[in-house]
């Protein structure tokens, strides 16, 4: 593992982090969230995964994530996820 970027946004109240992992297959959402809460020592809720890629034939993937000082300015900088609605137009 490797850190390339952690800064400290003050105005946003969040910390940026960048980490290069080795993983055996292509990592979800879940496993990168659990990667980056060991590494930063925070708790999963207040992560929020920005970018998870690599590149062809590697084994090794970029985590851009964000780490909010609480759930409550997670909530009011993050976009709210838009719920489909099950009957739709007929």
């Amino acid at each position: 593992m490797n850190i390339i970027k952690d800064i400290k946004n003050e105005n946003l109240k969040r910390r940026e982090m960048k980490v290069v992992v080795a993983f055996e297959k292509n990592p979800g959402i879940a496993e990168a969230i659990k990667v980056i809460s060991d590494v930063a020592k925070s708790s999963a809720d207040l992560i929020v995964i920005k970018k998870l890629k690599s590149k062809f034939g590697r084994n090794t993937f970029l985590i851009d994530s964000f780490i909010y000082n609480s759930v409550e300015d997670r909530n009011m900088i993050e976009p709210k996820v838009k719920v489909k609605k099950a009957g739709g137009a007929k």
